[in-house]
């Protein structure tokens, strides 16, 4: 397993902030158990270890980009006045 350090954060093009570890790399893969693994060092992995490859995922990449939508579960009545 790769050592673990410490957290630290840096923020993506759009000013979002993201935790460097595992869980934000862009090489991380989880099996159908939930095991985490990496796709380059072929290890297992928890979820705040962090080693020298790490690069953010494609998704935090474009976190806070606009167009986002909001999606309801179920139906939703809006009342205007």
């Amino acid at each position: 397993m790769t050592k673990t350090t410490r957290i630290s954060n840096v923020r993506n093009e759009h000013g979002v902030k993201v935790r460097k570890c595992c869980a934000s790399c862009q090489y991380k893969e989880i099996d159908v158990e939930g095991i985490r693994s990496c796709k380059l060092t072929k290890e297992l992995v928890g979820q705040k270890s962090r080693c020298k490859h790490w690069e953010m995922s494609d998704g935090l990449k474009n976190a806070g980009l606009s167009g986002g939508v909001v999606r309801l579960k179920g139906t939703a009545e809006i009342i205007i006045r």
